[in-house]
């Protein structure tokens, strides 16, 4: 203590001491210093006083600076603002406003610097009503005209999502500066509100402030986190057009468009652009790539990107542990997984949810539920994200029951679903036609206040129209407010299925008047209702428009509708001609529409050609070979129906679990019978099975919804057929 006391005599010199105590942490020598100062009966100046603040801060914890700070006689401005701050810096937002607030009784002044830092952490934690605090603060000591003070209140308020607010600070402000416009565009960007973000923009430019990399990143990230994805593209070479290079903000938001866009070649030109100008440095740049190399299927170079990173973070282990479980490479997952553990990284929930939704998307739902076991032996807990990557695995994969039991597991571990949850139970339901646990999900999802979410109500519509209640299902479309094109797109095929052509049709000429652009899979449900309707001229010019009118590549799905629309209707020459003109070469899908046609048409010439082509394509599908026999005994051709018989055994595709299925084929009418027999109101019987319906049992079908006075509804591989009265909704065309 002997050197301490020697420098008693002048306390200002105390204060660099402190500072270095504070920088070598050394506790115990600070306290000392204190204890000294304080025997010595020294009055400490505010420098000095804001010295200990940050020492005890650094060294003993928040609680202790403040303490300090209650303990301290004198408490001048400097010295509350120093304490606002230092509670600012650990997060403690309450306490920093009790001490904002009692500082006014005391008639002390906030400075700027505590004010911007304030309303920073208002907007972080969404506390708006103690940010609207400050804002009074800043009206009633006339600080409006603090440029800085209004850009963080325009920012305060858009964070907690008051875009009105924000924009009426920014129209109150006389003098704007770059950041100020800046603030306000992000604020729009940030929110979706991009046309008002554009007007902005032109507003900007219009009263001579020029953007600047800031601006434009704010319209990249804006677009990009709302899915204008092509739109980031287009707003790139604008850009560089105004001679700005994008920077690693810009690249991010560019790779993210790229990725979702599956545009490989863009994506290696910005790599190039990336090497070129030495951005690969940025973690979140090489991460970005990573992700775009992944979910593009370029698992080599994605794992080439991760081994030349030199700072690797959890995302980027995390993206191609996921990128390589999502491929059904589980060993490389694996692999990776250990490799992560044994670098020192801590698996997260999101390294197995990625495990977990791989397995599940496989069909190896043991493994997947292995991994939820594997969570909880880390120290972690399933959450929502865990259990519904586990449903929506089984459900996408068709193992619908399974789905329903994970579910009933995860309301047993005290898991509440989200959306996404409900999303896959409904789609669960829908392919097994489950109307009734459907219509409790919907319940469910009303008492949960998901009603409104889009993509419940588009799983809605799907397991509606799967369970024969379209009419239910065109309720919940009607009362859906801002429709995807996916929820146009389910709509479109639900009367698709139904054999309700003009409604379809209606539908989309409904869809293009609200400004909604299709994609290939509206074309998709618009031909398969040309199809299921015999509308050969709608589906001729509905083929035609993708290409010309929209941009639309027609892939082998769209061509085999066509094949199907034209043999079924009865113009065989044209579906062979169409054949023969494709670009792409016919699959068995293109083969199987065709024979299906020359059944119906009872056409041997084509039949022989399209099965010959089968019979190569599908050397093992017994279903082409029997469709031939079937097709030479209405002919009196017992030779070649022996012929068929004859290959068929020399591939030997008939076993006996074969021969069982062919036996107790047509079991819908067994189905029926049964539904019938066990059922006694009037209530629909439901009916699914994966292959087209024949003739008979179609024939059968209506004449016993018309002995009984039953509505039935069957769901064969096809579409929906609704027998009522001996008739059929498909009016026998199907």
């Amino acid at each position: 203590m002997v050197f301490f006391v020697g420098f008693a005599r002048n306390y200002v010199m105390w204060n660099p001491f402190l500072e270095e105590f504070e920088r070598v942490m050394d506790l115990w020598l600070g306290l000392e210093v204190h204890a000294s100062l304080i025997k010595m009966g020294f009055e400490l100046d505010t420098y000095v006083k804001s010295a200990l603040l940050n020492y005890y801060e650094t060294c003993w914890g928040v609680e202790s600076a403040n303490q300090v700070f209650y303990e301290m006689p004198d408490r001048d401005d400097l010295l509350w603002n120093e304490a606002i701050m230092v509670n600012l810096k650990n997060e403690r937002l309450v306490n920093a406003l009790e001490l904002f607030t009692e500082m006014q009784f005391f008639f002390v002044k906030a400075n700027a610097i505590t004010l911007l830092k304030m309303l920073q952490a208002s907007g972080k934690h969404g506390a708006l009503s103690e940010g609207k605090q400050i804002h009074g603060y800043v009206i009633k000591h006339k600080l409006e005209s603090n440029l800085s003070i209004c850009n963080s209140l325009i920012s305060m308020y858009s964070r907690n999502g008051k875009l009105k607010l924000a924009r009426r600070v920014f129209d109150s402000m006389k003098d704007r500066n770059l950041s100020s416009w800046n603030s306000i565009i992000s604020s729009y960007s940030a929110l979706g509100y991009m046309n008002d973000a554009w007007n902005l923009f032109h507003k900007m430019e219009s009263s001579g402030v020029k953007p600047d990399i800031i601006t434009w990143n704010c319209l990249l990230s804006g677009h990009a986190v709302h899915g204008s994805y092509k739109e980031v593209l287009t707003i790139l070479e604008k850009m560089q057009a105004s001679s700005f290079r994008p920077n690693s903000c810009s690249i991010t938001s560019v790779l993210q468009a790229a990725t979702e866009l599956r545009l490989l070649n863009i994506g290696k030109e910005i790599h190039g652009y990336v090497i070129r100008n030495g951005l690969d440095y940025d973690v979140y740049v090489g991460t970005s790539l990573l992700d775009m190399y992944v979910k593009n299927d370029c698992l080599t170079i994605s794992q080439a990107i991760f081994n030349n990173m030199k700072n690797k973070n959890i995302v980027a282990w995390n993206s191609l542990i996921t990128g390589y479980a999502f491929k059904g490479h589980f060993y490389d997952a694996r692999r990776l997984l250990n490799n992560m553990e044994e670098e020192g990284i801590t698996p997260d929930l999101v390294t197995w949810n990625g495990m977990v939704s791989g397995y599940s998307m496989w069909g190896h739902s043991e493994e997947a539920l292995a991994v939820i076991h594997d969570i909880k032996s880390s120290g972690l807990t399933p959450n929502v994200v865990s259990w519904t990557a586990l449903i929506s695995g089984c459900s996408q994969k068709g193992n619908y029951r399974e789905s329903l039991e994970y579910f009933v597991q995860m309301q047993q571990e005290g898991i509440k679903p989200n959306s996404a949850t409900l999303s896959s139970l409904l789609r669960t339901c829908g392919g097994l036609s489950l109307l009734k646990k459907g219509k409790e999900i919907h319940c469910f999802s009303a008492k949960s206040g998901f009603i409104e979410d889009v993509y419940i109500a588009t799983a809605l519509i799907d397991m509606y129209s799967k369970s024969g209640d379209l009419k239910s299902a065109h309720e919940v479309f009607r009362r859906t407010t801002n429709k995807t094109l996916a929820c146009w797109n389910c709509m479109i095929m639900g009367f698709s299925i139904y054999g309700l052509g003009m409604e379809a049709i209606s539908l989309f000429s409904e869809m293009q008047g609200a400004g909604v652009l299709p994609d290939s899979i509206t074309f998709t449900a618009l031909l398969s209702a040309c199809k299921n309707s015999g509308l050969v001229d709608e589906g001729w010019d509905y083929f035609d428009s993708m290409g010309k009118d929209y941009g639309i590549k027609p892939t082998i799905e769209h061509y085999s509708c066509m094949v199907d629309l034209l043999g079924r209707a009865g113009y065989l020459d044209e579906a062979w001609d169409f054949i023969q003109t494709m670009p792409l070469n016919p699959d068995a899908t293109i083969w199987g529409a065709f024979l299906g046609s020359c059944r119906i048409h009872t056409n041997l010439e084509f039949a022989e050609i399209a099965a010959k082509e089968l019979f190569n394509l599908e050397p093992y599908n017994s279903a082409n070979y029997v469709l031939m026999m079937n097709l030479y005994a209405m002919s009196n051709r017992w030779e070649d129906v022996e012929r068929i018989r004859g290959l068929m055994a020399e591939k030997e595709n008939t076993d006996e679990e074969e021969k069982e299925k062919a036996l107790l084929s047509h079991t819908e009418k067994l189905a029926i019978t049964y539904g019938l027999i066990k059922t006694k109101s009037n209530a629909p019987i439901r009916v699914i099975k994966n292959t087209r319906i024949c003739s008979d049992c179609h024939t059968a079908a209506k004449y016993m919804s018309l002995a009984r006075g039953v509505e039935i509804f069957l769901r064969d591989g096809a579409r929906f057929h609704h027998f009522k009265a001996g008739r059929c909704s498909c009016n026998d065309f199907w």
